[in-house]
This record gives C-alpha cells, sequence and structure tokens, in this order.
C-alpha cells in the first residue's frame, strides 16, 4: 500500500507493512520514533494475514522544540486520524503501542467503543519507576504542579536506554547523541513534554474500568524505565479480559529488544486467536 492512500503523521518516518485482512495501529512512544515498532511490524505482516501501519506521532521526529510546541491531544489526533483511515479498509482492527502509546491505545478505544477489536500493551507507562529511575522522581508531579516548576525539569536519556542487547544499545546511544531522531529518538526530554504525559495518564487511568477491548499486556521483569507495577495495574483495572505476560532477558524496549521474537509470537497468537472468536460469532449470528 502506498503511504499516501493513508494519514502517517507527520514527516516520512511512519510506515505500513503488509496486505493481510486485518488492521493494526501501532503507536510509538514518547520522544521515540516509529522505527522501534518495525521489527515486530514485519514480524506480523510476515504470514500475509495482516497490514501494520505506524504513524509519527505529531512533534516527533525533529527536535525538542518541535515536541514541545505540541500536547497529548496533538499527538492523538494524530493517531486518531490514522486510525479513520485504517477502519475505512479494515473490518478487524487491533491497537497497541510500546511505552507510552499502549497508554494511548487505551485512549482511543475509549474514544472509539467496539470498533476496536483488541489492544496490544507493550511495556505500558503509567508512570516512570523502573529500576533506572531516579528514586526521587515520585516528586516530579508535585515540581510540575507549582508555579514555572515545570521548565525547571528536563529528563535526559541514560544508559541502558531501554535495551539489555548490548550492541543494539552501542548503536541507538551514538544515533541519539548524533541527533538522529528519526531513527533513535531525543535523548532529552523536557518537564512541559512529562507534563502533557502525566495528564493523557490521569485521563485514561479513570476510563479503563470503562474499556472492555480485550487487551494483550506484555511487561519486562527486568524493565528499567517502567515497572512490572504498571502492568499489574493494567491488569487490574482495565474492563475487558487481559492477558498478561511477563518476559525475561529484556529491558524496557521490549519491540526491539532480546525478546522481541516472542513479543512478535504472543501478539499473533492473540490477533489470530480474537479475529477467529470474532469470525465464529459472526457466524452463529448468520444462522440463527
Amino acid at each position: 500500500m502506498k503511504r499516501s492512500e493513508i494519514d502517517l503523521g507527520e514527516g516520512d518516518a511512519g510506515f505500513v507493512l503488509g496486505t493481510g485482512e486485518v488492521g493494526i495501529l501501532l503507536i510509538h512512544g514518547l520522544t521515540g520514533t516509529p522505527t522501534e515498532l518495525r521489527r515486530v511490524a514485519q514480524g506480523l505482516a510476515k504470514d500475509g494475514t495482516c497490514t501494520v501501519y505506524v504513524p509519527t506521532l505529531a512533534g516527533h521526529c525533529g527536535d525538542n522544540s518541535d515536541l514541545q510546541a505540541t500536547g497529548w491531544q496533538d499527538w492523538y489526533e494524530g493517531v486518531r486520524k490514522t486510525f479513520v483511515d485504517v477502519r475505512q479498509r479494515h473490518a478487524r482492527v487491533f491497537v497497541g503501542g510500546l511505552s507510552m502509546g499502549a497508554v494511548m491505545s487505551m485512549y482511543l478505544a475509549s474514544e472509539h467503543p467496539g470498533q476496536v477489536a483488541g489492544l496490544l500493551m507493550y511495556s505500558t507507562t503509567l508512570r516512570y519507576d523502573g529500576w533506572s529511575i531516579h528514586k526521587l522522581a515520585f516528586l516530579t508531579p508535585l515540581l510540575m504542579a507549582i508555579p514555572f516548576g515545570v521548565h525547571l525539569c528536563s529528563f535526559e536519556e541514560k544508559p541502558p536506554y531501554g535495551i539489555k542487547n548490548e550492541r543494539l544499545r552501542a548503536i541507538v546511544e551514538r544515533q541519539m547523541k548524533a541527533g538522529e531522531s528519526s531513527n533513535a529518538g531525543l535523548l532529552t526530554m523536557e518537564g512541559i513534554t512529562v507534563r502533557e504525559l502525566h495528564r493523557m495518564n490521569a485521563v485514561v487511568k479513570k476510563r479503563m474500568p470503562s474499556i472492555t477491548t480485550p487487551a494483550l499486556v506484555l511487561h519486562s521483569i527486568e524493565d528499567d524505565i517502567t515497572s512490572r507495577w504498571n502492568a499489574d495495574y493494567v491488569e487490574r483495572h482495565l474492563g475487558g479480559p487481559v492477558t498478561k505476560v511477563l518476559l525475561d532477558n529484556c529491558y524496557h524496549m521490549i519491540t526491539v529488544d532480546l525478546q522481541y521474537r516472542r513479543v512478535i509470537e504472543l501478539s499473533d497468537a492473540f490477533i489470530k486467536h480474537h479475529s477467529t472468536v470474532a469470525q465464529g460469532s459472526v457466524e452463529y449470528l448468520q444462522q440463527a
């Protein structure tokens, strides 16, 4: 499918893979890039049953000034436009994402009840509480609540950058330090951007009990950015059935790290199961 046939956000980093009947919309993380989802997209599109769409969020794949000029509703609006296009082409659409993208997938499901067949949630980020995060990070919301406090906060990516694979980590670090944001994302994140994430998370957490979409929740037990608390919270509060799987031998970026093949395998099985269940329901209703 040609890129011009669907809205994939700003720039040319977004992509479409596959020609299958089932549509899959994947959302990258905050300060991230569609590249972080390419391996999973390739794996899901491989057998010809799915078409995978990975757009670029507003303000991303540029510099920090581009990102700070946008808020979470701008990021969502771009995803919404892509979703509308995908829905016009596919009867069944799964939505998911990495880190903040996983949270946004829940928001999209809440905005379009009954239109999302399933959620693919990778390293869900409702709070930064992994083992590499500074122990006083929980005070960040309080600091940003005071006048001008948001301008005092700045966060810099540091090793291991969510990646346990040492060879890949070295490549990503080199790209980030070279400013190749369309490949590796941004090295720093300003307080304004973090505040937007907190605002979106607050909205999503309130809506979670009303979201009945089936969800696959994948999270590393070694996640350096977001602890398994995030996956457990989703399991406890999401209104629909949750399949939670905890992975070992990887860090936060599970879609590119040492267990990415397992992520593909579990996602593919989840998609096929929920596509088969839905097809069976349709056939039953037609016979009734």
